[in-house]
């Protein structure tokens, strides 16, 4: 009697068995009759292959667990683009991407105009010491941003707003990110996930004509609640909101909502909020169009009855606002769902497509300002600070820091401008721009501490001159939001990836929650498309691997671009092979969150290194040396990061039946390193230490060129570390040849001495207080500690 699972597929045994000439193989536990007829030896290869086809799928569909009804939705929503060419391992060249989304990168006259202008003055009215002291923005702030059209930058013209594309919107908030980091999470909001874009995307005529012109004006400021008490990263999951379908006192049609929300950006000041809950119609009101049960958004203005708006948390030491939204048996009209009734379910499909540019594009901004404007600044005071009487820049440790500030803050960079043409091409790939979250966060946190490290004292004390602290204390915020990084390295990026983006796998998922006859074959043809795709990325790993490994000169040969593209595209395949033997684990790979943690490692840097290449190809023949040395330093650190990634995959596969996780770490170990060496070698010395000058000298105009203009340097504490750089290095050059020739400067030179020992002494100022926090402020207030002493002595 041949097992259940051989029959999966059909509705019955007898409808196998209806096949002609099979009753005599499929006998139904029945011995077969002498007088039937022996099979032929066609019928039997048939059989046979039919047997193990069946045997092989039903085996499948219990290892695999079923897809829920949000992970289906979720799969439908979004784009896929090269994130999905980089898990086929087959990635676009350099080429191709520069020509694809070059072009999306180059912002407007009124966009360059609203930077040059409404931003400038915007950045010259915040302090972000004053800010975190008062813990709010004060009245001129608020009025500049909202009557200026910050809140309503990515709203369409015709609707009020500037129109502005996703390249310039990242512009903008990275400037306002050098000053504050509260200044660009309050504008972010507005302009990635909220009800401004929502409305856009999604809103009935009526509600876009209601609300989007006060949204572009700035008379309503809006916010999005999604998160929930015990949502976590899981935000979708929308515990504690929910929503039933009912009739009102008039007949009217609505849904009877209640929630509790936390963390919500905005909130304490919104005047629009977009509601995320679970709809449920368990008596069939919605009828059978296009409307269903599920996540569902409701844009409710303040003051709606039962709607509470108001308490603030405290991120940190932040003061932009964020609080919560509370709601018990609140009534919502149909007229107030997002999009009408027709689109209640449809939040899903509303989140993950606006998400790619919260996730993406607002986020990564405050790394690319830590990057562009720490950089410049903290190599300028480390040419100006001196200790033991030498310039801190000369200190080897110093420069390795520097070195890291410079090439990370050119990867955030280069990435941000790749992902945002992307978006600004009608793409929302969710992978890409949860590789831009984590990733790009996570390196912001990174230059941000070694800033830290390099100022010091000038670091720690916090004051109106303290360009460090402020970001320090926020960074953690950015890398928290949205879902935690934690969590989007080592479950999102690969859990969604492979089922996304994998050419084949979606294939054979479908067919295995499939129920019709022909899901069997469907399966097995998926499931040879993905051997032989695998198979495929492992002949390209060994010949590409081979052949950088062991032919004379192969990479030294070709130019930068070209050399560093193929060790790309040989990564990308290595990914590509790693990606589909983790396959083999089957349903238990969402739980193996360290070895996915590796794989979305290896593919991050890869992207980022695809960024960086057509960065460099875009401006290599309008630069200086100094970009092939910060191009060079990142690409090297890139590489390695994805290779050693790999490795660490390869060695930490998980155990499966039959010691195939022995065979699986042995292919993607062979396919990372053919030969048994590494073809990736960490940045040398000499080119971290010149890529450290990059920083602290003027010998190459990339920081001036690159980072400089895309920041606010008009006034305060990094306008002085950027006049005095020039000024110090020329003293720096009359002190050696002083020395050299042992005399005492001219009248001259001894001035330009003077003004850099001014120049010095001004930046190793730190802020100190008669009386500090609110206690002290109190008259006749004496600390504790010295009234004890008097009373004691």
């Amino acid at each position: 009697r041949l097992p259940d699972f051989f029959f999966l597929g059909h509705k019955s045994r007898s409808e196998v068995c209806s096949v002609p000439d099979c009753r005599t193989f499929f006998f139904l536990g029945q011995q077969a009759s002498a007088a039937q007829p022996p099979l032929g030896p066609g019928m039997t290869t048939i059989l046979r292959r039919q047997f193990v086809t069946r045997t092989a799928y039903g085996l499948a569909k219990r290892m695999m667990p079923k897809i829920s009804a949000t992970e289906r939705v979720a799969l439908g929503c979004g784009t896929v683009g090269f994130d999905r060419e980089l898990f086929s391992g087959k990635p676009s060249s350099v080429a191709e991407l520069v020509a694809k989304y070059g072009p999306k990168m180059a912002l407007t006259q009124e966009e360059e105009q609203f930077l040059a202008a409404e931003t400038e003055k915007l950045c010259s009215m915040v302090n972000e010491y004053d800010v975190l002291e008062r813990k709010d923005f004060d009245e001129a702030t608020w009025a500049f941003m909202r009557k200026a059209g910050f809140f309503g930058l990515k709203i369409p013209k015709e609707w009020g707003g500037k129109g502005f594309s996703t390249a310039a919107t990242s512009a903008i908030l990275v400037k306002l990110a050098s000053v504050s980091s509260d200044l660009t999470s309050t504008v972010a909001v507005p302009n990635s996930l909220g009800p401004g874009e929502l409305l856009v995307r999604y809103g009935t005529p009526e509600q876009k004509e209601m609300y989007l012109p006060l949204l572009a004006d700035g008379t309503l400021i809006p916010c999005f609640g999604l998160t929930g008490v015990h949502s976590g990263s899981d935000a979708t999951s929308l515990i504690g909101s929910t929503g039933v379908v009912e009739k009102g006192p008039d007949g009217e049609l609505g849904v009877r909502c209640d929630f509790d929300k936390r963390y919500i950006t905005l909130a304490p000041v919104a005047g629009l909020v977009g509601i995320g809950f679970d709809l449920r119609d368990p008596d069939g009101l919605l009828g059978e169009g296009e409307a269903s049960e599920g996540f569902t958004v409701a844009l409710l203005e303040r003051g709606h009855p039962g709607l509470e708006m108001g308490p603030r948390h405290q991120p940190l030491t932040a003061a932009f606002m964020n609080g919560t939204i509370k709601g018990k048996d609140v009534w919502i009209p149909m007229s107030k769902i997002l999009g009408g009734q027709e689109r209640c379910g449809f939040g899903w499909h509303m989140f993950v497509e606006c998400l790619a540019e919260g996730r993406g594009v607002s986020l990564p901004a405050m790394a690319v300002a830590i990057g562009k404007g720490l950089g410049p600044a903290v190599g300028s005071y480390a040419r100006a600070r001196k200790q033991f009487k030498v310039p801190i820049a000369d200190f080897g440790g110093v420069q390795e820091a520097l070195a890291m500030i410079a090439s990370d803050g050119y990867v955030s960079l280069a990435s941000t401008e790749t992902m945002n043409a992307i978006v600004d091409s009608h793409e929302a790939p969710m992978v890409l721009s949860s590789i831009m979250k984590q990733n790009v966060t996570e390196r912001g946190r990174v230059m941000i501490n070694h800033g830290m490290d390099i100022l010091g004292g000038a670091g720690i004390s916090m004051g109106r001159d303290n360009l460090a602290g402020p970001a320090y204390a926020s960074i953690p915020i950015a890398i928290t939001v949205e879902g935690a990084n934690v969590m989007t390295r080592s479950f999102q990026i690969i859990g969604q990836g492979l089922m996304r983006c994998h050419p084949h796998l979606l294939d054979v998922v479908e067919a295995l929650e499939a129920s019709d006859k022909d899901a069997p074959a469907r399966f097995l043809k998926g499931v040879g498309k993905m051997a032989g795709h695998g198979f495929s990325n492992f002949r390209t790993s060994l010949t590409l691997g081979l052949s950088q490994s062991l032919v004379p000169g192969f990479l030294s040969k070709k130019d930068f671009v070209q050399t560093h593209e193929a060790r790309l595209k040989r990564l990308a395949a290595n990914f590509a092979l790693a990606a589909d033997l983790a396959l083999l684990l089957g349903g238990r790979l969402k739980f193996e969150e360290m070895f996915m943690g590796r794989l979305a490692d290896c593919l991050g840097a890869t992207f980022l290194g695809y960024s960086v290449l057509v960065h460099y190809a875009q401006h290599a023949d309008k630069a200086d040396a100094g970009l092939r040395l910060v191009a060079e330093h990142a690409m090297l650190r890139l590489e390695k990061e994805a290779h050693d990634a790999l490795l660490h995959a390869a060695d930490n596969v998980p155990k499966m039946p039959l010691g195939f996780h022995v065979l699986a770490g042995s292919l993607i170990r062979t396919a990372v390193k053919p030969i048994g060496i590494s073809l990736h070698e960490a940045p040398s010395d000499t080119l971290t230490k010149d890529v450290s000058d990059l920083l602290t000298t003027l010998k190459s105009t990339y920081a001036n060129e690159f980072l400089v203009p895309a920041i606010y340097t008009s006034d305060g504490i990094r306008k002085t570390l950027m006049d005095a750089l020039p000024v110090c290095l020329q003293a720096d050059d009359i002190a050696l040849k002083l020395r050299k020739e042992k005399r005492e400067p001219t009248s001259a030179e001894a001035q330009i001495i003077k003004k850099a020992d001014d120049f010095r002494d001004a930046i190793v100022q730190v802020a100190s207080y008669d009386h500090l926090g609110a206690v002290e402020q109190q008259e006749g207030y004496v600390r504790p500690a010295i009234a004890q002493t008097q009373d004691w002595l």
